[in-house]
């Protein structure tokens, strides 16, 4: 649902971004099985290894209770939890967009109260078999006789492209302003992008002018960013170096769009944020660029 006062569509990711840890990494080595984790990703996409790995503890012993004890003590910061009340009460509508799966997203979002803040949650499928097994399938199937995402991009993993997300987002958003041109030339909304990892890299190329990407300082996403040809994409860019950060670099933005809405006539306003959505395309080689300039160096970490 838009907001009349201009308040922006917050998408986040949610691994290292609303949690402070790899939620997979994080049950797994609660419930001791890192090392047979690492032996299935020598074998298996990740995505196939983590519903392989539920398997084998379930076959070991291991209950969806115990996986829900696991989640509930995941890193949350109480700023993200302040930040993401705040966007809502500002009028944001507010989504997650997330290589993680329902089950371990829901399980925390619950525990911590937040579950009733998003409107939409696009993120690996799980459910609970009739065994009381956890499987978990991948968002966009890709086995032989899948035809997968189709993005040749690098940084996309096979089993999610985030920026095919992404585009249908977008595409939602500029039907959404077009519904309301009858009465008034309408902006759509912008849209804030959070995230960490190099799977985030694919919907910042989506973004364009009035939009925003706020990348993990440290973080892959943020040096892919940094190293982007001129014209990439990724609307205006504003890193966080931690939650506190985050929460206030969000909500910065969040009362710049509002006041930006209320001072702007609409017809000011026709056709911005209304750029075609770019196809995913293959990823160019990294080059210095000038958004070197707004973000510091990043270190190169596993996720």
């Amino acid at each position: 649902m838009a907001a009349s006062n201009g308040a922006p569509l917050v998408v986040f990711d949610f691994d290292k971004t609303i949690v402070d840890c790899d939620s997979d990494n994080w049950v797994v080595d609660a419930l001791g099985a890192t090392q047979r984790f690492d032996e299935l990703l020598r074998q298996l996409p990740w995505n196939y290894a983590i519903d392989a790995m539920m398997g084998e503890l379930h076959s070991q012993g291991k209950t969806i209770q115990d996986i829900r004890a696991c989640l509930r003590t995941a890193p949350l910061s109480p700023h993200v939890t302040a930040a993401i009340r705040s966007a809502h009460a500002l009028g944001c509508e507010l989504r997650i967009l997330s290589d993680a799966n329902t089950f371990f997203i829901d399980t925390i979002l619950a525990h911590h109260g937040l579950a009733g803040y998003f409107s939409a949650i696009d993120t690996n499928p799980a459910h609970v078999d009739a065994a009381g097994r956890l499987r978990i399938r991948p968002y966009h199937e890709f086995h032989a006789s899948a035809p997968g995402h189709g993005c040749a991009l690098p940084t996309c993993p096979p089993n999610m492209c985030k920026g095919k997300v992404m585009e249908r987002i977008l595409l939602h958003l500029q039907e959404e302003a077009s519904a309301g041109a009858a009465t008034a030339k309408r902006r759509r909304r912008a849209v804030v992008y959070l995230g960490d990892g190099r799977g985030d890299y694919c919907p910042s190329l989506k973004l364009c002018e009035g939009d925003y990407v706020m990348p993990r300082t440290g973080y892959p996403v943020c040096d892919l960013i940094a190293g982007s040809p001129p014209g990439a994409g990724h609307g205006t860019v504003r890193g966080w170096a931690g939650f506190e950060d985050l929460g206030r670099v969000l909500l910065g933005i969040v009362d710049n769009e509002i006041a930006r809405s209320a001072s702007v006539p609409e017809e000011d306003v026709a056709g911005v944020g209304m750029v075609p959505v770019p196809e995913c395309r293959v990823l160019p080689p990294l080059v210095p660029s000038v958004q070197e300039a707004l973000l510091p160096k990043a270190v190169r970490v596993p996720n």
